[in-house]
């Protein structure tokens, strides 16, 4: 019995220093957000700290807001406009970037002449910082950069000028050739670097688990005469599963937390507002820390119910969902 007491106490000891840890930089700095949002204050020391509720979670989830006088105005700190942005670019990762990476890491996989090769370029863009990489598609999307002079070597930057004007309407202002200072425009704007930079990284993620399939399955499928599409839809897909549902919640996550990217490239965010962005203006530029601790919430929440679902989807019949 006493020997029993004594493993389990060094059990413990050893498992402590990363128990604390792990409440230190994760469990505390969530309950203590959870205890800013509810919470109305200006300065970071909160001297001025002011019991409010749940109203910060209202301004930023209400379109419109009432003054003292009953007026409506509208809410220039509205959340909901940022929540669909970021899942417009969680769905355009999930139904494009993933899709493509699965059929570049599948081809690459048979291996292809300068298959190493080819693995490098494509997780190149991964190695890079966010910050460079927002800049450098800052100077392509500009009016007078390479994406217009290429649309103008192809002689159809009239054309597609023109196109995009008549599909414009935040603004009467006509569309000139500056991709991220448009509403229409910007959020694909962004999509394009996000897809540029990390569909090398599912692809290793998901090329690593292709070459771990089995080879006795592969072969077996070739001798019953199995087409190379019939292979990957039936054994090659089916068994990388938990990879993929990795890659999904990545995806999805990554899109909900996306910031340093947008922030770099847009010069005004507005017109791409994600929810980290909205809460890096009102936590620094307007010292509205309830309101920003809100929003940090509202991402915890949202991430570890997306992580849940997703697993939940990816699950098989009778499986329990880690």
């Amino acid at each position: 019995m006493k020997k029993h007491w004594s493993y389990r106490l060094s059990v413990f000891a050893f498992l402590l220093p990363g128990l604390i840890l792990f409440v230190g930089i994760l469990i505390a700095p969530i309950i203590m957000s959870v205890f800013y949002s509810l919470n109305d204050f200006k300065a970071i020391s909160g001297s001025d700290m002011t019991f409010v509720g749940l109203r910060n979670y209202v301004e930023l989830f209400s379109r419109q807001l009432a003054n003292e006088k009953g007026t409506l105005f509208a809410n220039v700190n509205y959340m909901g406009d940022a929540l669909v942005n970021a899942l417009v670019l969680g769905a355009l990762s999930v139904f494009i970037q993933l899709p493509l990476a699965l059929i570049i890491a599948l081809k690459l996989s048979k291996g292809i002449r300068g298959e190493r090769a080819y693995l490098s370029i494509y997780f190149m863009p991964v190695l890079i910082s966010t910050v460079i990489i927002g800049q450098l598609w800052m100077n392509i999307y500009e009016p007078d950069g390479l994406l217009n002079a290429a649309l103008g070597a192809l002689g159809v930057r009239d054309q597609v000028f023109t196109w995009i004007t008549s599909h414009i309407h935040s603004t009467k202002m006509p569309f000139k050739g500056g991709w991220t200072g448009y509403k229409e425009t910007a959020l694909i704007a962004a999509f394009v670097p996000i897809l540029w930079q990390y569909i090398g990284y599912h692809m290793l993620l998901m090329y690593a688990g292709i070459k771990g399939v089995p080879a006795d399955l592969l072969e077996a499928a070739q001798l019953d005469g199995c087409t190379e599409g019939q292979v990957n839809r039936h054994i090659v897909i089916p068994y990388i599963k938990p990879i993929l549902k990795v890659c999904v919640i990545f995806a999805v996550t990554g899109s909900l937390k996306s910031f340093d990217l947008i922030y770099t490239l847009m010069k005004d965010t507005r017109r791409a507002e994600l929810p980290s962005t909205l809460m890096y203006k009102l936590t620094f530029l307007n010292n509205r820390y309830g309101l920003g601790s809100a929003i940090a919430v509202v991402l915890i929440v949202l991430c570890f119910a997306f992580a849940l679902l997703i697993s939940l989807a990816f699950r098989d019949r009778g499986e329990k969902v880690a």
